[in-house]
């Protein structure tokens, strides 16, 4: 929506000198003054610290634009931020964490956790923007999926592939051809297609032409491409190979696991960007709460009434706004709900005993419209202090009782998931909407972006 130009400066490069002296008096479409909000005049003003519109403030910062942005939170990451434990107790209302869990500094809980695809368009970003300086990763120990009732490593080794009872033996050549039909496909290489045009032929039409079992066509759709639902299989397959060609990309490049995950959490990652806003002359304000969006005579969105440093009414003007949706709830849509329940542990719940792992539970082997995940993590990752674990439990639903019961609802939602975790120190349950914008912007000047939602990959996430 803002054309910016292709070169990207290094980061390391101090911002441009200062422009003309911000106004003292700004006036409002409605003909009343209020005083400037920081510099009063900006290109772009941002709502929310979340990762995409961090994301969307180092970029426009670097290409020159003129940003401000803004949280109504004290702390950076939105809906998705890092958590030690006291502010996780304060959240859920729970008084002070007892002493047997540890220091609160030693924890750093991801609300919305997510792993990131080692060849995924976000690493790209990161390498491509300096950002990756200000971080360090740490690849994930282990990937489990459920099937027939029993917890299974999926195979990351030639080894594990042959010896996995994930697949059996006569399928493990059916599931050969189509991986090698993955790995060689290329848009635009009609010799690899065999024939298939994937952008009419459906995903089920594509596992029926190498004859796949249910059994395999669950682990391939929900284990590797990261489907959380069967929604999938009645459309162009297309989707699926690039997601199964990523899976496989980001496992090769390092191995082991293609997933990665920020030490200290995903919290860091919006901030990161924020320090590469900052470097190009982006302004930050944290707990400044958002009075109004203010709109102009065509609808379009021209600025908006904050609290200026005297406590009073101040008024910063923009030429477009972006923000995340629960900014914007009148122009949002609840397409679902999630709920989760975020758990301390004092031992791993993997069958290898990983540090970090996830477990897949796929929507058949559960009976449920969506998959189940379960997400933990460790001292490995500095999430928590040595000896301590992070595990979250989470599920789109379409739920309406919620907010009446919320602790017998999540346990029934999740109740698969949840009996993996063993024997918890502390336990949350939690939920939210899924909201969507109504309008891509355009009109209005005012881009929402949509809620976080499974599944557990900021790699598919951006591919969908």
């Amino acid at each position: 929506f803002i054309q910016t130009s292709s070169k990207m400066a290094d980061s390391d490069e101090t911002a441009q000198d200062a422009g003309p002296t911000p106004p003292q008096m700004l006036t409002l479409p409605d003909g009343t003054s209020l005083p400037a909000l920081a510099d009063g005049e900006y290109d772009v003003i941002i709502l929310g610290t979340g990762l995409k519109e961090c994301i969307i403030s180092g970029i426009l910062s670097v290409d020159g634009k003129k940003v401000l942005h803004m949280d109504r939170n004290d702390y950076y990451g939105g809906e998705s931020a890092s958590v030690n434990l006291n502010q996780l107790f304060e959240k859920f209302k729970a008084g002070t964490p007892p002493s047997a869990l540890g220091s609160s500094r030693d924890y750093n809980i991801d609300l919305q956790p997510k792993f990131l695809m080692a060849n995924g368009k976000l690493v790209k970003m990161l390498v491509l923007t300096g950002v990756n300086k200000y971080l360090e990763f740490k690849q994930v120990d282990g990937s489990y999926v459920l099937k027939d009732g029993k917890i299974n490593k999926v195979p990351a080794t030639d080894t594990e592939a042959l010896s996995t009872p994930l697949v059996g033996f006569f399928e493990k050549r059916r599931l050969r051809s189509f991986v090698m039909y993955v790995q060689d496909y290329e848009v635009d290489k009609p010799t690899t297609h065999k024939g298939y045009d994937l952008n009419k032929l459906t995903a089920k039409e594509l596992f029926d032409k190498f004859g796949l079992e249910k059994g395999t066509i669950d682990f391939i759709g929900h284990a590797l491409a990261l489907y959380d639902s069967d929604f999938y299989l009645s459309q162009p397959a297309l989707e699926l190979v690039d997601r199964c060609k990523l899976y496989g990309e980001s496992l090769a490049r390092y191995g082991k696991s293609p997933y990665l995950y920020p030490l200290y959490g995903l919290g860091e990652l919006p901030q990161a960007f924020a320090r590469l806003a900052a470097v190009y002359g982006g302004t930050y304000m944290l707990n400044k709460p958002i009075d109004r969006v203010v709109y102009n005579e065509q609808g379009a969105a021209c600025g908006v009434v904050s609290v200026g440093e005297d406590g009073k009414p101040a008024f910063a003007r923009c030429k477009q706004i972006v923000g995340d949706p629960t900014y914007f709830r009148d122009r949002c849509a609840a397409k679902a709900k999630v709920v989760r329940c975020i758990a301390v542990l004092s031992h791993p719940i993997t069958p290898g005993n990983e540090a970090s792992s996830q477990i897949i539970l796929p929507q058949n082997q559960i009976g449920r419209p969506n998959d189940v995940y379960v997400f933990c993590v460790s001292g490995s990752h500095c999430a928590a202090p040595d000896g301590k674990y992070v595990a979250l439990v989470s599920s789109v639903t379409t739920r309406a009782d919620l907010a009446e019961n919320l602790a017998r609802s999540a346990n029934e939602e999740l109740k698969d998931g949840l009996k993996l975790l063993g024997k918890v120190d502390a336990c949350f349950y939690d939920w939210y909407e899924v909201l969507e914008p109504m309008a891509d912007g355009r009109a209005d000047a005012t881009f929402i972006s949509k809620s976080c939602v499974p599944p557990p990959s900021f790699g598919m996430a951006l591919l969908s």
